[in-house]
């Protein structure tokens, strides 16, 4: 059975959403078999992208929708919005 689930996250990361913090999330993404698409302003990307993450250009602060389609999307969303929590796994 395929379950879309979509819900938002706030970059908490005092330098946003930049390299090392997207390469934990395309590392997290990437382990679940659901289409994950993050949405910010205008453009939606795959969450298993590196490239994609890095060019919404997400700010601190910045609102991010998460939506995930497949046999694990519950899974998927509330894994990334706990990474998002826990600022990536990053400390400065």
């Amino acid at each position: 059975m395929n379950t879309k689930i979509s819900k938002n996250f706030t970059v908490l990361n005092e330098k946003g959403l930049h390299t090392r913090p997207a390469t934990e999330l395309v590392k997290l993404a990437s382990n679940f078999e659901s289409q994950i698409v993050l949405s910010y302003q205008d453009l939606s990307v795959n969450a298993k992208s590196l490239l994609g993450i890095l060019m919404l250009a997400a700010a601190r602060g910045a609102k991010i929708q998460i939506e995930a389609e497949g046999a694990d999307a519950d899974l998927a969303v509330e894994s990334i919005i706990k990474l998002s929590k826990g600022k990536f796994n990053i400390s400065y």
